[in-house]
């Protein structure tokens, strides 16, 4: 193993930031890993995975069991990190410009159709080879402006080029769910069976450029430019982990996380370990399109009639917003059939905060498809 340190921010006189990455296995051996958690740096329970994964790819490595590269970045945001409001950790979006520390990833796609062309041949494996050397280059040129643009190319430099990407992530309070793309969907099932996911949301675009987007659709995006010509290969399973809700950080959660991480790299080929029969899944993919948020029509307390993963009708009353002075009740009803996979922690609401989140099978929404 060997352990790097990334310095952010080196200027005199501002407040610098380190990023620490740890590398398994040997470069070029096989198949690359990227796993980092905690983007959003206020979402614990993925920094408590990823220590659990360490001590088992510690294990792995040193009986030589790691068979391809894998990068660990156990705590991808320092700067998150170092954000606290009136005590409060504010870990979601990047104080001095506003922006969610998972957008606005730079797209590579762009560059890659101009800078290929006339490079492509006939040979799948020798076409990813050049688009991953293109993509890295493209990264390096990355002319970052602030200091999270700084983090930014960091994470993505790393993760660029890998076959497998894993961004653990945890929402308000949730059951647990994945994003992915839609080409990737059937590679994903293994994965979201051994995690035990309720949801499985897809898209080919999302929306604001978040990080696993930035690794995986430049893939089928140069797929569809290049066509028949020459043949690109969907290159990177891109997918987002949400470990249940931010409260949920228990060592039980995180040994049984770090477990199903493990197998399947397993099925990948990228540890060996013994390969244990897959559990039944808990749902099937269903598009990003389908998910129907609620939000409280007016202020007042938030009281839910229906639990985390149970599944409901649309027309089914989910939740009521309580005014406690005026007593007016209003009963929240989705217009959608699906599971209700996310919530929010808070108790009380003001007119047009958000409620929750149902994952429906059938695609109705439009535009940017992600929350803030």
């Amino acid at each position: 193993m060997r352990q790097q340190t990334h310095s952010i921010a080196t200027e005199d006189n501002v407040a610098a930031y380190r990023l620490t990455s740890f590398h398994y296995g040997t470069q070029g051996s096989g198949r690359k890993v990227y796993i980092q958690a905690s983007l959003h740096a206020d979402e614990v329970p993925a920094m408590l995975v990823a220590h659990v994964l360490r001590r088992e790819l510690d294990r792995l490595d040193a009986e030589n069991k790691v068979t391809g590269e894998i990068i660990l970045v156990p705590a991808a945001n320092p700067i998150g990190l170092s954000q606290v409001i009136h005590g409060a950790p504010f870990g979601r979006f990047d104080l001095a410009t506003g922006t969610n520390f998972n957008r606005s990833y730079r797209h590579v796609a762009a560059a890659l159709k101009t800078s290929l062309q006339d490079k492509l041949g006939a040979d799948p494996a020798a076409n990813a080879a050049l688009v991953r050397e293109h993509a890295r280059r493209e990264v390096a040129a990355w002319l970052p402006s602030n200091a999270t643009e700084e983090l930014k190319k960091a994470l993505l430099g790393m993760a660029i080029d890998a076959d497998i990407m894993l961004d653990l992530h945890c929402d308000n309070e949730a059951v647990l769910h994945m994003y992915t793309g839609t080409p990737l969907a059937g590679r994903v099932k293994p994965l979201a069976a051994l995690m035990g996911a309720y949801a499985v949301l897809l898209a080919t675009e999302s929306g604001g450029e978040p990080f696993d987007e930035a690794c995986s659709r430049v893939w089928w995006e140069l797929a569809e430019h290049f066509g028949d010509r020459f043949p690109i290969p969907l290159g990177c399973v891109g997918v987002t982990v949400e470990l249940r809700g931010e409260n949920d950080v228990r060592y039980d959660l995180a040994e049984r996380d770090a477990h199903a991480l493990l197998q399947y790299l397993a099925r990948e080929g990228v540890v060996d370990l013994p390969v244990e029969p897959l559990p039944a899944p808990l749902c099937e993919p269903t598009p990003l399109e389908g998910v129907e948020p609620l939000h409280a029509p007016h202020a007042g307390v938030l009281v839910f009639l229906k639990k985390l993963g149970d599944q409901v009708q649309g027309g089914d009353a989910v939740a009521d917003i309580v005014d406690p002075v005026s007593g007016r009740t209003t009963t929240l009803r989705p217009t959608q059939s699906g599971v209700l996979f996310a919530s929010t922690a808070h108790r009380h609401l003001l007119r047009g905060m958000h409620v929750c989140k149902i994952a429906g099978a059938q695609a109705w929404r439009t535009g940017s498809l992600l929350g803030a």
